[in-house]
């Protein structure tokens, strides 16, 4: 398995090697010994959780206040643009985004570190998210930033076919950046 560091502080992509042969493929999807190689403790993580999406769908842009949350993200049928922004005010990353493309053709898994937004857009008629969180949910702690916020231009691929009320009634980024401190 290959550990890459991404476009954010402390970001992680852990890409297996899959092994496909004529009846299809097998490949791991975790391994502690790699995570923990890596600087994560893999029994930090006590919560999974997936979400299925239909092509167009947009999920966030969500977050976590108080200590954040730790996730590693993949997406286990069909293919979403994930896409991170940096909400830690004294990250060297602080306000830029990143994206990039988790499917069920390379199994990228992508590590999420604490304070960062996180949201996704599936591509397929069908996408399977599945995250591993390090936190029990608290709903007091949640933040949310519109996904087509002015100020962040996120780029979606696709004109979005869905986005919860929630979702579409969440806040903006400068409208989040006091309650950061920033």
């Amino acid at each position: 398995m290959k550990v890459e560091q991404g476009e954010l502080d402390g970001v992680l992509l852990f890409t297996p090697v899959p092994h496909r042969d004529s009846r299809g493929l097998f490949t791991r999807t975790f391994d502690a010994a790699v995570a923990a190689g890596a600087g994560l403790d893999p029994c930090a993580f006590i919560q999974d959780s997936q979400s299925r999406s239909r092509r167009g769908v947009i999920r966030g842009l969500h977050g976590r206040s108080g200590r954040g949350e730790a996730k590693l993200v993949r997406c286990a049928r069909g293919a979403v643009h994930d896409v991170l922004v940096d909400a830690r005010p004294h990250s060297p990353t602080f306000g830029r985004s990143m994206a990039v493309r988790l499917d069920d053709e390379d199994f990228v898994t992508l590590y999420v570190p604490p304070g960062l937004l996180h949201g996704f857009q599936a591509l397929t008629e069908q996408a399977d998210t599945c995250y591993r969180i390090n936190r029990e949910h608290d709903p007091s702690e949640d933040l949310a930033v519109r996904y087509d916020d002015p100020d962040l231009r996120i780029a979606w691929p696709l004109a979005p076919t869905e986005v919860s009320p929630r979702d579409l009634d969440a806040g903006s980024w400068a409208g989040l950046l006091p309650g950061l401190g920033a």
